[in-house]
């Protein structure tokens, strides 16, 4: 793993386009070897027998159900939706994000 100098940072922040003045680029090089230094560390531990997981909870699939709501839910919708300045349809309409 490379090391990580002032130099190298001063280099990286040039290819970002990143202006960074002395100071900042001693706290990045200080801040990015520690970070490199604990990857180092995690790659020594020994995950041979050790599943992937892509998460960090057990959970799965943890959607409701695609039900129109009942009771109370419903007068609540339909309040909302004759508040608000434009519906059509029993749905709200909202001005485009993208023209």
């Amino acid at each position: 793993m490379a090391e990580i100098t002032k130099q190298l940072v001063e280099h990286l922040a040039d290819l970002a386009r990143l202006e960074l003045d002395e100071n900042e680029a001693g706290k990045f090089t200080d801040d990015l070897g520690k970070i490199l230094a604990h990857v180092k560390e995690l790659q020594s531990v020994d995950t041979k027998n050790i599943a992937p997981m892509t998460g960090g909870t057990m959970l799965t699939n943890a959607f409701r159900s695609d039900e129109e709501p009942q009771g109370d839910m419903m007068e609540v919708s339909r309040k909302i939706i004759a508040e608000f300045p434009e519906s059509e349809g029993g749905y709200n309409k909202i001005p485009p994000v993208f023209e």
